[in-house]
């Protein structure tokens, strides 16, 4: 088990915190994949209303001026109970609104454990169908769930803290399995032909609907199907890490199995519903834009492109590995790394596919050797899928902007099978699931 403080130390490598928290088996650890029913803690919308004024996009995909936003719209939005720091408060006060919202009503448990069928979808198209319940939390040494980034003390301090404070699962993870049996036939026959026990259409442009499965033979079906497959966490990796953190606190103390035990998950079929899986911007604010391409040009091939739209295309059909920076009066297209300057830094013990990808050569060639950034959450921010905010943000604060091309889900697969990592923040797998559509309260099991 991972040993885990209140205040987790800052000391380690991400390599060595990553190795130590995801740890070896627990005691009484092991079995298979296990998505189990708990009682799901949903929004009444007698109460609240529109259920997309209180839903919002996973905590770490929220910047400053959103929350302020969501909070002013709203005086149930879910983001007073996953981000209440960013409006300056404390996570104890997070969870007292959370038991008020109980107690008034805002919020109201199931009386029976169930699973939660899940769907995104654009128009009449399915973007996803995943099954929403309470993950079995397995040590990665155990083969069946599996990491494929490393995490970080910071991020998991603050989630354990409020994760603690709360009581709860705020919001799911989200993994993969290649799955086609017993448990997508079930997901599919829920969702096309029982109505909905929720559906609304969120400002993603995505209808959101969740279905609850309380018959115990389903249950039964879906875990033998899961018993002896393996999921990839596509999204979550510092609140599995938490999940596990919180695990290893309540096994310290001698508390033996419990809630702490397992941890909101949705998980997907990607063999019936592949995600779609972008690409995690740079933007290094302390790097101005002109330094970055003239230090740049030592080591890639460089062409420049007045216009993003022209640049984006040219980066996606270069070969890999590419790179594309902005936030100054031109982007440049990097290509061609120099092989011999690209030995010389990637001497990490990795395998070949991993040094291969085109985050760990941003990382090591040019973050590290080349613009000589520290790699850490302040010198090196990071912008989900899109280049021109990406971009934007750069603008703002005088710094580069970094535009990728996303990784090949195949790739990032095998990594992850080879027990091995990509590097941090390397891809945004989606749809991610709506924060706020159900909650697990560890003290209702």
């Amino acid at each position: 088990m991972p040993m885990v403080k209140d205040d987790l130390p800052s000391g380690p490598s991400p390599e060595e915190f990553s190795a130590q928290i995801f740890g070896s088996a627990a005691p009484g650890g092991g079995g298979g994949l296990v998505l189990a029913p708990f009682r799901g803690v949903r929004f009444d919308p007698r109460v609240v209303g529109d259920l997309a004024t209180v839903t919002t996009p996973p905590y770490d995909l929220i910047d400053q001026a959103e929350v302020a936003r969501l909070r002013g719209e709203d005086g149930h939005n879910i983001v007073r109970l996953i981000l209440p720091r960013a409006a300056g408060e404390g996570y104890g006060e997070a969870a007292a609104t959370l038991r008020r919202w109980l107690a008034d009503g805002a919020l109201a448990a199931d009386p029976e454990p169930g699973l939660y069928v899940y769907e995104a979808a654009s128009g009449g198209r399915v973007l996803q169908r995943g099954l929403i319940g309470a993950l079995g939390l397995r040590a990665e040494s155990d083969g069946v769930v599996l990491p494929h980034e490393n995490v970080y003390p910071g991020p998991v301090r603050d989630r354990l803290a409020l994760m603690t404070a709360a009581n709860a699962n705020l919001e799911p993870i989200f993994l993969i399995y290649e799955g086609g049996g017993d448990a997508a036939r079930i997901v599919d026959r829920t969702a096309d032909r029982t109505p909905p026990v929720m559906q609304f259409r969120a400002d993603d442009g995505l209808t959101h609907r969740l279905w609850r499965l309380a018959d115990p033979a389903l249950h039964a079906r879906i875990a033998a199907d899961l018993r002896d497959r393996q999921a990839l966490i596509a999204d979550g990796h510092h609140r599995y890490a938490t999940y596990r953190a919180l695990q290893a606190r309540h096994h310290r103390a001698g508390d033996g199995p419990g809630p702490w035990d397992h941890g909101l998950a949705l998980l997907v079929d990607s063999t019936r519903y592949p995600p779609h899986l972008g690409a995690i911007h740079r933007v290094l604010p302390g790097l101005p834009p002109d330094t970055a391409a003239e230090r740049a040009a030592e080591v890639f091939h460089t062409t420049a492109f007045a216009g993003l739209a022209e640049a984006v295309a040219a980066l996606a059909e270069a070969p890999r590995p590419a790179f594309l920076l902005g936030g100054g009066d031109a982007f440049h297209l990097l290509t061609g790394p120099d092989p011999a300057r690209l030995a010389q830094v990637m001497t990490d013990g990795h395998s070949e596919r991993r040094r291969a990808l085109d985050t760990a050569v941003l990382d090591r060639l040019l973050v590290e050797d080349v613009w000589k950034v520290p790699e850490d959450e302040h010198s090196v921010e990071v912008v989900h899928d899109d280049p021109a905010a990406a971009d934007a943000r750069a603008r703002r604060t005088g710094g580069t902007a970094v535009i990728l091309n996303p990784l090949r889900v195949e790739d990032v697969l095998a990594v992850a099978a080879g027990g091995e990592r990509v590097p941090r923040k390397s891809t945004s797998f989606g749809p991610k699931p709506r924060t706020g559509l159900v909650l697990r309260l560890l003290d209702l099991g």
